[in-house]
């Protein structure tokens, strides 16, 4: 369903619901000021590009959306690949990937694949996360300690070496400020729980600095005046200039920044669910994404996706519909309007500080040194190289080797408990005791061999198949294949039971398929597999194929087969 959120809960709105989304959204539209800046500064472009992209992108997300509660704008999950792809192809680059990031989200959306997102590997997620956090930090190092040097370099080793060569340049002031800032944010929710941490760190700390006349590096002497306005949408990259290659160079980006959102924004919107015993439209939220993420650059903006911890700001202060998020976003463009000139005052060790916090809650490492402990193998190497090659590498790759891992692991163990036994004479798997059914209830024929496929069939339980069954020496005169544990088949699979029934026909033996549930016989069906082994050779039961296979050897019919009792039962 894609019908935003927003219409269904403006039909039971009343009065005292717009007063407490009103305080809801005032309260995030001031914890996003800060967050929106330093964002943007470390993702490696203006300040003011992070205020439009929590303005414009926000109010979409709570306009399309499909979450009550949801609030949008930039975050620390897009700062590595946004500072990535500023290096490597500028702004216009950067304005160009999200805008097919965008397109992307649009059509996963319409195609109804909200749900199959949800389906990423926690330690994916975790890995990613947790390596993120740790690029957050490293970046931050430079402002924190007001280290005198150029730009920090994109590679994690480049920057521990670029910062151990000018260590001795550290400005005890700035860190003086970074300190300060860490302290007031550790302390502030036992003063007050209405006005956020960060904003009341920035705001004490830029007056203290202010006041004193601290030689500190700040946002208008590192960026000059910041424009206090809205900008006119505009197409931020000359249209007539592009050519194939662009999007072709692009397009790996375009991928990594639409998975991000799309994996991020459905991660807030379940999070939310939680908190309020809600649902959110997993389709529409994605739709939403997309209109934002497009939109965005229009107004020289950046990625945005759901934000967690605004989010979760917005619920505990009382927002329940969308309009808490459209709030938020006005009372961001306010600001801007109003105070934009006063931005400039801000200190970068302020913002540097209140970045190092949000990669701390964003680190989540007990749970990573929990994963690293407890889970299995597979899944610690997966979350280990997720991590290595985020930090070490590129995020993009670490995404697409991560999903990778996880889909062979998950093959390897779906192909460990699907396997293939062979049922002889009339006794088998004890295990079917009570089922009327059960192959070891019925008498099999000499020339009769049964097995039994437990299990998903696909590809990678098809060669174990093929293996087991291969074995026989002497080809007997029917083969049953039974498929009462077989919930689903692939072409693979397919394929290899095609390769048996020619080999039988080659061999002289028939080969009767049983119990063949529904996804099974429809995907045999549509290969045309039913008419090459013949609809008339497969049974609804062991029973009916044992028989079946009697008949063939011109032998009678039988019922269950009788077993001899023991002397104490005569």
């Amino acid at each position: 369903m894609l019908l935003p959120k927003l219409v269904t809960t403006l039909k039971t709105y009343d009065r005292e619901q717009f007063l407490r989304d009103l305080t809801a959204g005032v309260i995030v539209g001031i914890v996003a000021l800060p967050l929106a800046i330093a964002f943007a500064i470390a993702s490696g472009v203006t300040p003011e590009q992070g205020l439009y992209t929590a303005i414009v992108a926000g109010f979409l997300i709570s306009l399309l959306g499909g979450s009550r509660v949801q609030i949008g704008g930039p975050t620390g999950a897009f700062v590595v690949i946004v500072y990535s792809i500023v290096q490597r192809y500028g702004y216009d680059g950067l304005a160009l990937a999200t805008m097919m990031a965008g397109v992307i989200l649009v059509v996963l959306g319409a195609a109804r694949m909200g749900r199959t997102i949800k389906f990423i590997p926690f330690p994916v997620t975790i890995g990613f996360t947790t390596g993120i956090a740790l690029i957050i930090f490293t970046s931050q190092i430079k402002d924190l300690l007001g280290l005198r040097m150029g730009p920090v370099p994109a590679d994690f080793v480049d920057k521990l070496r670029v910062y151990w060569a000018h260590i001795g340049s550290m400005n005890p002031s700035a860190a003086a400020v970074a300190l300060l800032t860490l302290a007031i944010m550790a302390v502030w929710p036992r003063i007050s729980r209405r006005i956020p941490g960060p904003f009341a760190a920035l705001l004490l700390v830029s007056m203290v600095v202010r006041a004193i006349g601290l030689d500190v590096e700040t946002i208008g002497t590192r960026f000059g005046v910041i424009h206090a306005a809205l900008p006119m949408p505009a197409l931020p990259f000359h249209a007539t200039t592009l050519q194939w290659t662009d999007l072709r160079a692009l397009i790996q980006p375009a991928i990594a920044i639409a998975l991000l959102a799309a994996i991020e924004s459905l991660l807030s919107a379940v999070v939310a669910d939680g908190m309020i015993g809600s649902r959110h439209r997993s389709n529409a939220e994605l739709v939403a994404q997309g209109v934002a993420n497009f939109i965005s650059p229009l107004f020289g903006g950046i990625p945005a996706t759901g934000a967690i911890a605004r989010t979760a700001t917005n619920v505990k202060n009382g927002g329940r519909t969308p309009v808490a998020g459209l709030v938020h976003a006005v009372t961001l463009l306010l600001i801007v309007l109003f105070f934009g000139r006063w931005v400039g005052f801000i200190p970068m060790a302020v913002l540097a500080a209140i970045l190092v916090v949000v990669a701390w809650h964003m680190s989540e490492w007990r749970t990573f040194i929990a994963e690293a402990r407890g889970a299995p193998r597979s899944d610690v190497l997966v979350m280990l190289a997720t991590f290595g090659l985020t930090v070490m590498v590129d995020l993009t790759v670490a995404i697409e080797v991560g999903m990778v891992l996880a889909a062979f692991l998950f093959m390897k163990r779906m192909a460990e408990v699907t396997n293939v036994s062979v049922i002889t004479g009339a006794l088998g798997d004890e295990s079917d005791d009570g089922d009327a059914n059960a192959a070891f209830r019925r008498q099999i024929p000499a020339d009769v061999q049964v097995y039994e496929i437990n299990g998903p069939f696909f590809f990678g339980a098809a060669e174990t198949f093929k293996e087991t069954v291969g074995i026989v020496a002497d080809p007997p005169k029917v083969l049953i294949i039974r498929m009462r544990n077989v919930p689903a088949i692939d072409s693979t699979a397919m394929r290899a039971l095609r390769e048996l029934h020619r080999r039988s026909a080659a061999q002289g033996t028939l080969l009767l398929l049983s119990d063949v549930h529904a996804q099974p016989m429809i995907a045999m069906e549509r290969s045309f597999l039913l008419d090459e082994i013949g609809k008339g050779n497969i049974f609804a039961n062991i029973g009916d194929a044992l028989n079946g296979a009697r008949e063939h050897l011109g032998l009678a019919a039988a019922g269950p087969a009788r077993f001899a009792t023991s002397d104490t039962d005569r």
